[in-house]
């Protein structure tokens, strides 16, 4: 990714150079580039910005595909708010500055036997990045990773700097856990941690048929249950994850390589590559896709069974939609993708979530399902995403807040019951919208 200059002062001036998300769909040229050190630095730069009358975004590593971090004002880079500041073994928690990449987080606690309850599959993005975003995994009974939060520090829109949990401002934690940056710049979070564990991975592929046949009863049996389908084929791949007594038997490294890096990467890259050029040809590259990931069974440590590495860029849009809907919207998405002229080459990815407490989660309020489309990034996208969409929303579905999507701020308040909270919160935090941008105007309203 290329980043804009992050000079380190609380209010130097950055070169104006531009800065692009992970996908390259997104480019933002900021005014002013600065990289802090610590929550009175990201402070004073915040009432700096204020003085000159620039509005101010915070960027993680450019995971989202949305513009949710985009800015013509002040740009908050993350590089040095990083960290593991205190582990507390006594509370079962760990706290960490908020740029700090999920890849530290995770290999830290595992050095200290300890580990977060679920994550998603990638570990690239910052603590706050994803949070701030709604990332998840899959989960029968564990959610994402902002309802895993039990405390921030957030710098609001006046240089304030707002310790927040259940107990103090407990309103502003409710919501600030994923609030888009549109409440403030989090500059710390502390997570509920565990004892580590032992999770065994059972990967196996399967019949389309026999999956949403058996859908309910996979989420049932299982703690973390996703699989994937391969579009134009009858084919998917499934994932079933859950807490093992060990012992630890990791895949071998050979073996290890051939799924994760040369059948998940080089040999899917080139697969891509030829579809973007001859796109008739991507119905057969998927059905031999489809079979070239064989079962396997492993257990180790959390981390090393949630995150894979993903090298391939694409587009990407998710929606979560309720549980009880995942197999029709599915299915209306298998038979728009037949009767179509769509040709996707990437797998469509169906994981869960139970239910939170977060105003602005995905998840909010009810059991969750989640249907991922993705295309090779340069492939033309806006089709196949638009038509996706439309049965998406037909099932109530809420997009994800990083991933693309079309839905505004009136579509969006009647799919959260609590998106008035949200907003009321927002007004009184930041009345003179500092930390607005042009996707937040669209989804929140201004």
């Amino acid at each position: 990714m290329a980043a804009s200059n992050a000079d380190g002062g609380s209010g130097g001036r950055g070169s104006g150079g531009p800065w692009r998300n992970w996908a390259g769909n997104v480019t933002a040229r900021p005014a002013r580039t600065v990289a802090p050190a610590s929550a009175e630095e990201l402070a004073a730069a915040v009432r700096g910005a204020a003085a000159d009358g620039l509005t101010v975004k915070a960027a993680g590593t450019g995971h989202s595909f949305t513009a949710a971090a985009a800015t013509d004002g002040l740009l908050i880079r993350p590089e040095r708010l990083t960290g593991v500041r205190k582990i507390d073994r006594e509370a079962g928690t760990v706290t960490v500055a908020a740029g700090t990449p999920l890849k530290v987080l995770n290999e830290t606690l595992a050095a200290h036997g300890l580990s977060l309850t679920n994550m998603g599959d990638i570990m690239e993005q910052t603590v706050s990045g994803a949070t701030s975003t709604g990332t998840h995994g899959t989960g029968r009974d564990s959610a994402s990773l902002a309802a895993q939060v039990t405390g921030l520090e957030l710098v609001t829109a006046d240089g304030s700097v707002l310790t927040c949990s259940a107990k103090e401002n407990p309103d502003v934690f409710a919501a600030a856990r994923l609030g888009l940056g549109a409440l403030g710049v989090i500059t710390e979070l502390t997570f509920a941690v565990e004892p580590e564990f032992l999770l065994t991975a059972r990967e196996e592929p399967m019949s389309y048929d026999e999956v949403t046949g058996r859908f309910d009863e996979m989420v049932t049996e299982n703690e973390h249950f996703e699989f994937y389908w391969f579009p134009h084929t009858g084919s998917c791949n499934t994932k079933r994850n859950n807490r093992s007594q060990g012992p630890s038997a990791p895949p071998g490294r050979v073996s290890g390589w051939i799924e994760d890096e040369l059948l998940s990467n080089g040999v899917f890259q080139i697969a891509c590559s030829v579809g973007r050029a001859v796109p008739a040809a991507i119905p057969g590259i998927a059905k031999i896709s489809s079979r070239a990931l064989s079962a396997r069974t492993y257990t180790d440590i959390p981390y090393r069974v949630f995150t894979s590495p993903r090298r391939v860029r694409f587009v990407e849009m998710e929606y979560a939609v309720p549980r009880e809907a995942a197999v029709a919207a599915l299915g209306e998405l298998r038979t728009l993708v037949e009767r179509a002229d769509f040709k996707v080459s990437f797998p469509v990815e169906v994981r869960t979530a139970p239910a939170d407490d977060i105003p602005l989660s995905t998840a909010s309020g009810r059991d969750t399902a989640y249907i991922a489309v993705h295309l090779y990034r340069g492939t033309p996208h806006e089709a196949y995403f638009a038509a996706a969409e439309r049965i998406m929303t037909a099932h109530d579905g809420r997009p994800h807040w990083g991933k693309l999507h079309t839905r505004d701020a009136g579509h969006l308040a009647a799919a959260y019951p609590r998106f008035g909270e949200f907003t009321a919160l927002r007004d009184r935090l930041d009345p003179d919208r500092r930390f607005a941008n042009g996707y937040l105007r669209r989804v929140l309203g201004d």
